[in-house]
Parts: structure tokens; C-alpha cells; sequence
């Protein structure tokens, strides 16, 4: 059950991210300031990462069953 739990987690982290990621993307596209863009894309990335890492983790504890 606790790995699991670690899979919502990561999905969830990776998810708020995503979000942020792509805000701060849009903000730096709307001010034209690559910097705050650049910050988002890094974001994004790191979202997809955690929400594949959830991923992992949930399919390794079904495995365990």
C-alpha cells in the first residue's frame, strides 16, 4: 500500500509541475522574457519525469502482488 501511495505522490508533485510549468511558460511568452520561459520548460520536464517515476512505482508494487 505504501509504495503506492509513493506512485499518487509522485503522480501528484508531477502534476502541480506540469501546471506551474506551463504558467510560467505562458507568462514568459506573454512579457517576452525567456528566462521565466526557460524556467517553465524546465518545470514541465521535471513534471513529466515525477509522473513517470509514479508510474514506475505503481507498476513495480502491482508486480509484487
Amino acid at each position: 500500500m505504501a509504495d503506492r501511495d509513493n506512485g499518487f505522490s509522485d503522480k501528484v508533485k508531477g502534476a502541480v509541475n506540469k501546471v506551474k510549468g506551463e504558467a510560467k511558460d505562458q507568462w514568459g511568452n506573454a512579457t517576452n522574457d525567456p528566462s521565466t520561459q526557460a524556467e517553465g520548460k524546465y518545470d514541465k520536464a521535471k513534471g513529466n519525469v515525477q509522473d513517470k517515476v509514479g508510474d514506475l512505482k505503481d507498476r513495480f508494487s502491482d508486480g509484487e502482488r
